[in-house]
């Protein structure tokens, strides 16, 4: 190829990629554009010209027009990285050529992998999250949904099998939907450097996009997610009862809603982690690992009577129950309003065991309202008394939805980023340095009170999904403790 310029020949290449480029003597094309090559010394950098602007950019970006009279003829063998394309009559280096449509819609994200001088692997996946999952399943949804489109008879399409062939893959949303706030934070960070601001710019216009801001195209995920319950009703009020398809956009409008419903709760849980993060920081005396390394949820929390296997004395202990384990603290003798760390319980190497009322053999104890975690692994036990049959059936129950949270979350991928860990650790430290005293002492922790589970407070009906009565429990107004108050309120639970 240098003899080829060396020697007089026109060489020419045309832009398989766009090419965003910040520094000096670069050239910046966009896909289908035309570049006049004028050096190829360099395998990987060449200096072109388009018009009057000369630079250098990446070979491996473009693929290589050359006059076949100029010495180059059909079947040649390779060229450096490159092989003929017999059909276009040039020479393709680097990847194979795509669609012209697939090449000019490379948008943000490819744009950004290619300036590693700018942008982390981390920050890329903060800022993009899983948009790319989001982007391959939507394509194979709009392939089915087009398939149940009746061309000739509109109104006689069946949409509704679509939604419920894929309802599963509409999960991949929650995770993009939790990570959407920890994007804007660190679009923030990145646009107070002007240089940013003129590289997504530079994106935008490459691209051909409306003028709305990055940050606009972002939130477009989450507002697609909400929108599909929306659409479905509308369907479903248009779509005569006997029609074929009624039965199936009513149900894909219950699976639709379930799904908006469970992000939503999951978007809240990560809008509450300061709480858990303060009320950590609240408790004297802590150990160990933080709450949020592996818990996100406080489901319960009471006071009961608590044996240690082998032969430990009984002991009272306030409990909290989070996902995947169990704090046990204990209150001080007369600062009852303040709790001492005393150990927890990894939930996930325990099983409940509900015992009836008698004499236990293993503790050599009277039993009443009781019950036992048992270690699946070592064969240890806790054994455990509620005050009323009332109190342990709460329990037993908030144990029941512990594991429920639990198998939900693995299945959609839900988890708290290091990075909103770290939010809610300097939002514990704003809040002591504000109130210039410690945190454990200006906020005390307390505890609700037992509840009655014959009142099971305020009902939430689900519209159009059998079995799934969803009701959270409501607390007592307390005068003392709002914020403790506020934060153990329990989970809403289905039933």
């Amino acid at each position: 190829l240098p003899k080829l310029i060396s020697g007089g020949s026109i060489v020419s290449a045309e832009a398989v990629w766009d090419h965003v480029t910040m520094a000096n003597r670069e050239l910046a094309f966009k896909a289908g554009d035309v570049i006049k090559v004028l050096d190829a010394s360099n395998k990987d950098w060449w200096w072109g010209q388009i018009d009057d602007e000369e630079g250098w950019f990446p070979a491996s970006f473009v693929r290589l027009w050359v006059n076949q009279e100029d010495g180059v003829e059909e079947g040649t063998s390779e060229v450096q990285n490159g092989h003929l394309d017999p059909s276009a009559d040039c020479l393709c280096l680097g990847r194979t050529v795509q669609n012209r449509d697939q090449m000019r819609a490379n948008g943000y994200l490819k744009q950004c992998r290619k300036r590693r001088d700018m942008f982390s692997d981390e920050q890329l996946k903060i800022i993009f999250g899983n948009i790319e999952d989001i982007y391959r399943f939507q394509m194979g949804f709009v392939r089915d949904l087009e398939k149940q489109y009746n061309n000739e008879d509109p109104h006689l399409s069946e949409i509704g099998p679509c939604f419920l062939e894929h309802q599963d893959g509409f999960w991949i949303y929650s995770e993009y939907c939790n990570n959407h706030l920890d994007a804007c934070m660190e679009l923030s960070k990145l646009m107070k450097d002007s240089r940013y601001q003129h590289f997504f710019e530079a994106c935008r216009l490459l691209q051909q996009m409306i003028d709305i801001a990055i940050d606009g195209f972002l939130l477009t995920p989450v507002q697609k997610i909400c929108k599909y319950p929306l659409q479905l009703a509308e369907l479903l009020k248009y779509t005569a009862q006997e029609h074929s398809d009624y039965r199936y956009v009513a149900a894909a409008l219950a699976v639709m809603r379930n799904v908006t419903l469970q992000i939503n709760e999951r978007k809240r849980r990560l809008e509450n982690i300061d709480k858990i993060a303060q009320w950590q920081a609240s408790v004297l005396d802590w150990e160990g690992d933080d709450i949020l390394d592996r818990s996100s949820e406080l489901i319960y929390t009471g006071e009961m009577s608590w044996i240690y296997q082998p032969y430990g004395r009984n002991q009272q202990r306030v409990f909290f129950l989070f996902d995947h384990q169990m704090v046990l603290c204990k209150k001080d003798l007369i600062r009852r309003d303040i709790l001492y760390y005393k150990g927890r319980i990894d939930m996930d190497k325990y099983e409940v065991v509900d015992i009836e009322d008698g004499r236990d053999d293993d503790f050599n104890v009277s039993m009443k309202n009781a019950f036992k975690l048992h270690n699946k692994e070592t064969e240890e036990m806790h054994l455990f008394f509620a005050k009323k049959l009332e109190e342990k059936l709460r329990w037993l129950r908030a144990f029941r939805e512990e594991r429920k949270m639990v198998k939900e979350d693995e299945k959609i991928g839900f988890e708290i980023s290091e990075n909103q860990k770290r939010q809610a650790a300097m939002t514990v430290k704003k809040v002591s340095k504000q109130k210039g005293v410690s945190y454990s002492k200006s906020v005390p922790p307390a505890y609700p009170p037992p509840q009655d589970p014959l009142n099971q407070g305020q009902y939430m009906v689900t519209d159009g999904i059998s079995q799934s009565q969803v009701f959270e429990f409501t607390e007592p107004r307390r005068s003392q403790a709002p914020f403790w108050q506020n934060f153990s309120r329990l989970t809403p639970f289905k039933k």
